[in-house]
């Protein structure tokens, strides 16, 4: 019969309930001050996927309820829990007082490449994503315990920040 596309009913995924019930992943995704609410929703969506235990909303990030952010994260918002933040300084300063590794997705002089990081399995860790257009804040940046860089190969100087974080959830989860 060949590959045949499984059917939702056949994935055997969780209900929203079912997931909040699911053991803590000891991640955390902080969001600085994301413009689009497709990408806000994006990001649940991912959040949702690799069983992120909280979204940090910061900033002028949209919040839920959303039509945008719901017409991307697909109900991901209401199974992951998140929280509007009003500074992500705010944010930040939270959750290293609750023994987070604050990790910055951005390029800078001494970030650690994505592909030669290995995250401690005992850590947990907040990883912050930035502004579509300036990126992560610098004073984020600064106050933060690491930066990672997703390394890239073309012409282009970023991505997406909506991939972005699927790309180092994919890489945590893998790792961990």
């Amino acid at each position: 019969m060949g590959n045949r596309k499984l059917l939702n009913i056949e994935l055997g995924r969780v209900s929203a309930s079912e997931y909040k019930e699911l053991p803590e992943s000891g991640i955390v995704l902080v969001l600085d001050n994301i413009r689009s609410a497709h990408n806000v929703g994006s990001a649940f969506r991912s959040a949702d996927s690799f069983k992120v235990d909280k979204v940090y909303l910061c900033g002028i990030c949209a919040v839920p309820p959303s039509a945008e952010i719901h017409k991307s994260a697909l109900g991901a918002e209401d199974s992951v829990e998140w929280e509007h933040v009003a500074d992500t300084m705010e944010a930040i300063s939270r959750l290293k007082s609750e023994g987070y590794l604050v990790a910055s997705a951005e390029q800078t002089v001494d970030s650690v490449m994505l592909d030669t990081f290995v995250p401690s399995k005992d850590r947990k860790y907040a990883l912050v994503f930035g502004n579509e257009v300036s990126g992560v804040r610098q004073d984020v940046v600064d106050a933060s315990d690491m930066v990672l860089e997703i390394p890239q190969y073309g012409t282009k100087h970023s991505l997406n920040v909506s991939v972005s974080v699927g790309v180092l959830l994919w890489h945590f989860r893998l790792n961990r």
